[in-house]
């Protein structure tokens, strides 16, 4: 039989507030069940491959970009609601992701927070350098957070991406752009688990075969390369991937680099003397 709370005596109401309390609590704030769970993380990137898409500009001959800063200014918005969903990631998350999917994720990540980090001061600005100072330099800058820290962009290049034994691929080094000119060219697509080596190899001819960063003068048997190969040149010889040395990178992508047979055949023997060109740190701004 069913009795009003003014009914019951002052011992009988207490002990059925008590009672209905718990149940009270959890009708406001919801069930566990019914609480709607966390998004998957979208291993797509696809908000960051739609900007690069509307906003990377890839030259001629497909060997070199540009970026459209002051049109991905006006998308800010969705640049750092991107950020915002890689930030959100926590270390946990990320160490359940297989290889490919932390390598691309970190690649990402550095490209987008350095896009971010050039728009903090554009257009007042004509290299990534004048972000800086004398006591520190830009990619040292703690101004992001990412798996749970505060970071910099050189901690994802070298202390995450470059770590010894975590992913040893020293492709790395013409995907991760730092917004200048003389870097290999930012794609105008997110990297993605399922074709990260293609990209990566990708990016490798297509880098090689700019003339203005790489190229060999069959004349005087010079190859003049990339200031990359020399400061990672030992990225280059710990024999992963395949690349033992800087020849055997010359030697395999020969075809791009000559344009000859006889060079082809001249970079295949290691007939050449290696140099490196100047880098130039001009921001890779489409204006």
């Amino acid at each position: 039989m069913n009795h009003s709370m003014d009914e019951m005596s002052p011992c009988r109401r207490r002990r059925a507030l008590i009672t209905a309390l718990p149940c009270a609590f959890l009708g406001a704030m919801g069930s566990p069940a019914a609480q709607t769970p966390p998004s998957p993380f979208d291993h797509r990137h696809g908000a960051w491959d739609a900007l690069l898409k509307q906003h990377v500009a890839v030259a001629a001959g497909g060997n070199a970009s540009v970026v459209r800063y002051a049109a991905l200014r006006s998308q800010r918005g969705m640049l750092k609601g991107y950020l915002d969903t890689l930030s959100a990631v926590p270390a946990s998350g990320y160490g359940s992701w297989s290889r490919p999917q932390q390598l691309a994720f970190l690649i990402n990540a550095y490209n987008a927070f350095t896009v971010e980090l050039i728009l903090t001061r554009y257009p007042d600005l004509k290299s990534i350098k004048d972000l800086g100072s004398f006591v520190q330099s830009p990619w040292k800058k703690k101004f992001f957070r990412l798996l749970g820290q505060e970071r910099s962009l050189d901690e994802i290049e070298h202390e995450m991406i470059r770590a010894p034994g975590v992913f040893d691929d020293p492709r790395i080094h013409v995907a991760v752009v730092c917004a200048a000119v003389g870097c290999p060219m930012l794609r105008n697509e997110a990297f993605v688990a399922e074709r990260l080596d293609e990209q990566f190899d990708d990016s490798l001819r297509r880098f090689l075969s700019d003339r203005t960063r790489n190229r060999f003068d069959a004349a005087t048997g010079t190859l003049a390369v990339s200031k990359i190969f020399d400061w990672y040149r030992k990225d280059f010889e710990l024999g992963h991937k395949g690349y033992g040395t800087l020849q055997t990178v010359f030697t395999r992508h020969a075809e791009v680099l000559g344009t000859t047979p006889q060079a082809q055949a001249d970079l295949r023997a290691g007939r050449y003397k290696l140099t490196y060109l100047d880098y130039d740190w001009t921001l890779n701004d489409a204006r």
